[in-house]
């Protein structure tokens, strides 16, 4: 008798032993598992190895060399002839700005009225957003002249709705560019002459 005690005593030992045994193995598993996901999630194995560079036009601080630069006449990209004296105060980025060689004139909706503009935009990212915008002119002047013939003769008579009017040119700017280039870049549109006839 008293070795099937010792028997009866050993099993339920050697059961929980092997559950435990088990459940240990699991859990290592488990872990290396989740170890392995989270590595190619963050792309260290599998997959491509090189890191993806941003190639994102970046915003270009008050007297940081733009590599992008335009062009100057007759003169090397990033060269103006003259130096340019940036103000220490108000932005810390650099400011940009492109202007449309000709004017842009509409019939505003539902009325009459014809809408003539002139205008500039500005950027403070490099310089391949002045690029894109003469690069693709055509294609955003066309987008201008849509919103221009979709803006209400009551919305140009107002400061706040000229400020509107601002915003969507800006907008379609963005729009022709995300779609050509993958990426925006103007920050605002200026009215350099403004005349309703």
């Amino acid at each position: 008798m008293s070795s099937d005690k010792a028997d009866k005593d050993t099993q339920p030992k050697k059961r929980g032993g092997i559950v435990l045994k088990v459940a240990m193995a699991l859990a290592l598993l488990g872990a290396g598992a989740g170890g392995v996901f989270g590595m190619v999630a963050a792309g260290v194995i599998g997959g491509d190895h090189e890191q993806k560079e941003d190639n994102k036009p970046r915003l270009i601080r008050k007297g940081e060399k733009d590599p992008y630069a335009p062009k100057a006449e007759g003169g090397k990209s990033g060269d103006s002839g003259s130096i340019e004296v940036e103000g220490e105060g108000g932005s810390e980025y650099r400011t940009s700005y492109y202007s449309f060689t000709d004017e842009f004139t509409s019939n505003l909706k539902n009325s009459d009225a014809l809408i003539q503009v002139s205008l500039a935009c500005s950027t403070r990212r490099d310089g391949r957003v002045l690029m894109w915008i003469k690069k693709h002119e055509l294609a955003i002047r066309s987008e201008l002249l849509e919103v221009l013939a979709d803006t209400p003769e009551e919305e140009v008579m107002t400061m706040e709705g000229k400020d509107r009017l601002q915003k969507r040119l800006t907008a379609a700017i963005n729009k022709v560019l995300t779609q050509t280039e993958g990426f925006g870049g103007v920050d605002a549109v200026y009215f350099k002459s403004f005349i309703i006839q």
